[in-house]
């Protein structure tokens, strides 16, 4: 009766989002690559390419979790060289990076919509041994699916953030019943598990595994990275550059601030605007033109054939960008944190020795706040005031600066190893007969 319901709700909330996502993909084009493909119509050359044993399906929902799946990806690989692991994603832009990141992948496809029929069709397709999901991504018709089929179900790199606990809450009766379709979970932190079991995971079930992330951006660093894109934006080595990276709404009107009164000390400095979302790219740029600054340029624009003169600040409005032109800060403002939407990644500048700052809004983002503000490398400001007197300070003691940086590019190489403790997880369970949990 529980799924009817749920199925239920389903199908109303597709019957409003199905005509508006048709009317965005004729308007913007957006989605047109991938609509078709979550309803199960995916390219039979794909299914031909899916040859060897194991079969192993492993789920990265978009950018984010593709980069703690991808080094999982490639330690299955060491270990089985025979198997086939067929990567999918549920967003275009994960499928761009999973295609960059992720090359010992035997197939990448795009993750169904959770609708029975649907679902059924392509796990049939793909016929995996295992599935595998990143992070938390509990998708009752297709975990049903997999029981079905006897196929084991893995959650690794499982994290739940507190807005998403909040939601998951409320509905316990429901996802109590949904958690007895995975067979082991293997989570980031102490507190991600207690969040998990709270929600009816069997505590044997349930394992502290460490970050995945960590492996895969030590691994994406590297010197001819951080030469192609400061040649492309015309950013010399010794340049000053602030990078505010994954900007939401409110935040860009602050750091343009911020770069006002640093210009006083620092004329020659360069300002780089990332927003979270690539589609304000325009409204950004019409911020840095109101807020008096003449001289911008758009990457979309250095990308077109524009090279990049005179102009100081440059607004990034195209996707897959914002990891590389980390490499080129001096310092780092992390976005999503002066307004209240949980924080962004700062583990990513932190990969590049980079110092970051952010707001006090970073609660999907705590334990990697947590190791950075332990060894001075994240700073937590409370405004744009705050934030000014920071950077100032960092800029005035580079050689504190420049320690700082190393202290957290060490502190995200200490941290690997959670891929191939992830790996052997999936190995073992491969190997284990099932357990559902019929009660």
């Amino acid at each position: 009766m529980i799924f009817f319901l749920y199925n239920i709700i389903l199908f109303i909330a597709a019957s409003l989002a199905v005509p508006y996502y048709l009317l965005k993909m004729a308007l913007t084009g957006k989605y047109r690559r991938s609509l078709g493909a979550k309803f199960g119509m995916i390219r039979e050359e794909l299914f031909l390419t899916m040859e060897g044993a194991p079969r192993i399906w492993i789920h990265a929902v978009s950018v984010g979790e593709v980069t703690a799946a991808a080094p999982i990806v490639a330690a299955l690989r060491a270990e089985l060289p025979g198997a086939c692991i067929v990567l999918s994603t549920s967003t275009e832009t994960g499928q761009d990076m999973a295609g960059s990141l992720a090359k010992e992948a035997t197939a990448i496809i795009y993750y169904p919509l959770d609708i029975p029929f649907v679902v059924r069709k392509v796990i049939d397709r793909v016929n995996p041994d295992v599935f595998v999901m990143t992070e938390t991504e509990l998708w009752p018709n297709f975990l049903h699916a997999c029981k079905e089929r006897n196929i084991k179900v893995i959650m690794v790199n499982g994290r739940i953030s507190p807005r998403s606990f909040r939601r998951y809450r409320l509905s316990r009766f429901f996802w109590k019943r949904v958690l007895k379709f995975v067979n082991r979970v293997g989570v980031i932190s102490d507190v991600d598990g207690k969040r998990i079991l709270s929600l009816g995971l069997p505590p044997e079930r349930m394992e502290i595994m460490g970050n995945a992330k960590y492996d895969g951006l030590a691994a994406k660093v590297s010197p001819a990275l951080e030469e192609e894109v400061a040649k492309r934006l015309n950013i010399a080595p010794e340049e000053q550059v602030f990078v505010a990276g994954s900007t939401h709404e409110g935040e860009e009107s602050v750091v343009l601030d911020v770069y006002r009164r640093l210009l006083a000390d620092y004329p020659a400095m360069k300002l780089i605007l990332i927003p979270r979302h690539v589609e304000r790219g325009a409204a950004v740029r019409d911020i840095v033109e109101r807020s008096g600054f003449s001289d911008v340029v758009t990457l979309s624009a250095i990308n077109g054939g524009q090279r990049r003169r005179s102009e100081r600040i440059i607004v990034v409005d195209v996707i897959g960008e914002l990891f590389k032109i980390y490499s080129l800060a001096t310092v780092v403002f992390c976005g999503g944190s002066l307004v209240p939407k949980g924080g962004q990644n700062i583990l990513e500048p932190a990969a590049w020795g980079k110092v970051v700052f952010h707001g006090p809004s970073m609660d999907d983002f705590l334990s990697e706040k947590n190791i950075l503000a332990g060894i001075g490398a994240g700073i937590t400001v409370a405004d744009g005031e705050e934030l000014l007197a920071g950077v100032r300070t960092m800029l005035s003691q580079p050689a504190l600066l420049k320690a700082k940086g190393e202290a957290a590019r060490k502190a995200i190489i200490a941290n690997r190893g959670a891929a191939k403790r992830y790996a052997g997880m999936i190995m073992e369970t491969l190997r284990r007969p099932h357990s559902w949990d019929r009660r």
